[in-house]
């Protein structure tokens, strides 16, 4: 579902939802290296490596470290799977 003014942020772990929440941005650390969503992102599946999710709401920027997991960015929403 496409969201307006911002991103929804949604982490999982194993027994638990961590985060649901609308945000400006978030920096993820990919495979491939980290990167970041913002609004309009292209659609992607990733896994995640041992590194901190960044990310904003409004002013303060937030972060929570993540061992291992995955990723999917779709249509203004971000969805990760991760192992805390």
């Amino acid at each position: 579902m496409k969201h307006k003014g911002g991103i929804f942020l949604k982490i999982l772990s194993p027994g638990a939802q961590i985060a649901g929440r609308m945000v400006g941005q978030v920096r993820l650390p990919g495979a491939a290296g980290p990167f970041t969503v913002l609004e309009g992102h292209a659609p992607i599946i990733t896994t995640l490596v041992e590194g901190d999710i960044e990310y904003t709401e409004g002013a303060t920027r937030k972060s929570l470290h993540v061992r291992s997991g995955f990723a999917e960015v779709v249509d203004d929403s971000v969805t990760v799977c991760a192992d805390i």
